[in-house]
């Protein structure tokens, strides 16, 4: 296989990302990433290393962000280092910047958002960065602040993603975008988490209600599945957050219908959130409500990710 091929192929699956399952994302990258280090063994010309050295950070970076959806964190932030020590070596900004955004990601799921910050912060700091890497940065600074319960800081971080504009790029966030990329849905759906987190319920509707909005104006063939899933699930806890369990249901009915090939890590965080929340002294007695939550119980039980066996007990946002 020829560098162009390999360039070639890793930036379809980068842009296939939201369409293809997980359990196929994972088999692609992996080899990519196999094929990627096979060629750095086997030249000293600079230039193709240099090559090589970047499609090793690329493929490491999708194989980090697809097992997270597999429900690995370890295999994860063993990734996502690789992708850093890569783009590291060639001193490309970008791929330092997603694979540090990665880890601070993985730092606030695995209960350590000061880390989070710490990383982000470092992220933010790369050279080469455009808008699209900028705005991803400051939402995940944006959920770090709300898993410290920070309100201030994390609306600041949401107002300053939302501000970048200044037509600034970069070749991989933007020329490749896809999985790298962060269009204004998937801004809207993790703004959406963040007010959940501090308990915002109206913030976080109108910000679920937007990505589901934004995500519906895109033809059928080109709405990623995992965002929509994930913003309908957050439009069900802010529902729930007011006690419509009515409201609950009807945000969750898109979510039941996913394959369950394609209920990832960050989806069944937020149905455990939903579950959780139905056990409020305010449900007690509710015959619609320990309906739900038993729906919601065996759509885990049936997701890939738990079948996969490597999903570990859900920590519930909030």
């Amino acid at each position: 296989m020829t560098l162009d091929q390999l360039d070639d192929d890793v930036v379809a699956l980068a842009r296939e990302y939201s369409r293809t399952p997980h359990v196929e994302v994972y088999r692609r990258a992996k080899e990519l990433l196999g094929i990627a280090q096979a060629m750095l063994e086997r030249t000293q010309v600079p230039r193709q290393r240099e090559r090589g050295y970047l499609a090793a950070g690329r493929s490491a970076a999708i194989l980090s962000a697809v097992c997270f959806d597999l429900g690995s964190l370890p295999a994860a932030v063993s990734l996502a280092r690789t992708a850093a020590l890569y783009g590291q070596v060639i001193e490309y900004g970008p791929l330092q910047a997603y694979a540090h955004g990665a880890l601070a990601f993985l730092a606030f799921w695995s209960g350590r958002p000061t880390e989070s910050l710490r990383l982000v912060r470092t992220a933010q700091q790369f050279g080469g960065l455009g808008d699209t890497a900028m705005t991803r940065l400051f939402v995940i600074e944006a959920r770090a602040h709300g898993h410290l319960g920070d309100q201030a800081a994390a609306e600041r971080a949401v107002r300053c993603a939302l501000d970048q504009g200044a037509g600034r790029r970069d070749e991989l966030h933007d020329g490749i975008g896809g999985e790298f990329g962060f269009p204004a849905d998937r801004v809207a759906m993790s703004n959406a988490t963040t007010h959940l987190l501090l308990n915002d319920a109206d913030g976080a509707e109108d910000a679920a209600t937007q990505a589901l909005h934004l995500l519906s104006a895109k033809p059928e063939d080109q709405r990623p599945l995992l965002i929509s899933t994930q913003a309908s699930a957050d439009l069900g806890r802010a529902r729930l957050l007011r006690g419509d369990l009515d409201g609950v249901q009807d945000a969750l009915g898109p979510v039941f219908e996913v394959p369950t090939d394609w209920r990832g890590a960050g989806t069944l965080e937020r149905m455990a959130a939903v579950r959780a929340g139905l056990t409020h002294s305010d449900f007690r007695g509710a015959q619609e409500a320990a309906d739900l939550g038993e729906r919601i119980e065996a759509f885990t039980e049936a997701s890939s990710a738990s079948r996969l066996g490597g999903l570990a007990p859900l920590a519930v946002e909030g």
